[in-house]
């Protein structure tokens, strides 16, 4: 997992062991981490309105590209061929899930659990100091009381980011949000050929060239990560959903602003062709996409079009979230 990605859940007693004691979260697992379903009877509740629709058919998928990260099972090229879908053309924002919220009832796994990850940047100077970090990520706070409604925790709101993606959803989260809407998680597959834009091999859903002309089309890290982050491209966390252009099938942030959860279990073997691949049939972790506000080329450049990541489905954090498809005939 790439250190711009929130840690894991972690086992109790794997971060630092005097978070209590300090006044920090307790970082053990609930007893029961059983996620609250969306209630039965709402599939079909969305509309096709805000959604694209792909025609699908073949695209080669993953890349060997010299930039990438073999270990993370983004090569070999392979040819795969998937059936038309339905897909937002935006991440889904706080705006609409708090719609969810509203008529559902539904508690996120971070807002039981009681704690999320943040980056430590963004806290108060009381919060960095009561709140656990991770040795190997140290720019990762776990802070008690982050959610979705309290993005860098306590004091902090959702006030003017209505159209900004929803963060601190962990894959359970976002999957009852989907099946609420009337729709599902999309494939990686399916992510992939979305966030291509019908080209070729695009190391970009723009192009092969990051700043082409020195114009920013994505919302990732400038400066020296994680100490200085110069925000020239407008935004030093989240941006809103319809910040930067879209690529070429209308789709907007595939590259950077939060990852986004996949259906599928995480696995670094591929069947050489396939179709509709939906991934493992059983796993530890879920697939993620299109990298984050957090990612930069000196250490997490995985906001390349085939570029993947993964995370524990119980897992949340600051730049993690979603956007749904829909099978189409």
């Amino acid at each position: 997992m790439s250190g711009c990605c929130a840690p894991g859940r972690p086992s109790p007693g794997s971060l630092s062991p005097d978070g209590p004691s300090t006044g920090g979260p307790s970082l053990d697992r609930p007893s029961s981490r059983t996620p609250v379903a969306a209630p039965r009877g709402r599939e079909g509740h969305g509309s096709d309105e805000g959604m694209v629709r792909l025609a699908g058919g073949p695209f080669r998928m993953g890349t060997d590209d010299a930039e990438g990260f073999p270990s993370d099972g983004e090569g070999p090229v392979r040819t795969v061929e998937l059936s038309p879908f339905l897909i937002d053309r935006y991440a889904v924002t706080n705006e609409e899930f708090a719609a969810f919220v509203a008529d559902t009832g539904y508690v996120t796994e971070a807002e039981r659990i009681g704690w999320s990850y943040v980056f430590v940047r963004f806290l108060n100077r009381e919060l960095r100091r009561i709140s656990p970090r991770p040795e190997i990520t140290p720019w990762w706070a776990a802070v008690r009381g982050s959610d979705w409604r309290h993005p860098e925790g306590p004091g902090s709101l959702l006030e003017d980011r209505g159209d900004h993606p929803v963060v601190h959803v962990s894959w359970h989260d976002a999957d009852a949000y989907a099946r609420w809407a009337g729709g599902r998680l999309p494939t990686e597959a399916e992510w992939e050929y979305a966030a291509r834009g019908g080209h070729d091999q695009r190391r970009y859903p723009w192009g092969d060239e990051l700043t082409p002309g020195g114009r920013h089309l994505a919302n990732i890290w400038q400066g020296r990560f994680p100490v200085t982050n110069t925000a020239e491209d407008g935004y030093a966390g989240t941006a809103p959903v319809h910040a930067f252009p879209p690529n070429d099938y209308g789709l907007h942030n595939m590259a950077g602003n939060v990852w986004e959860w996949c259906a599928d279990w995480w696995a670094t073997d591929h069947a050489p062709n396939t179709k509709d691949p939906s991934g493992p049939r059983s796993g530890t972790d879920r697939v993620m996409r299109g990298g984050s506000y957090l990612c930069h080329a000196s250490y997490c450049n995985r906001y390349r079009a085939a570029a993947r990541s993964h995370n524990t489905p119980d897992s949340s954090g600051g730049n993690t979230g979603f956007r749904c498809v829909r099978d189409s005939n």
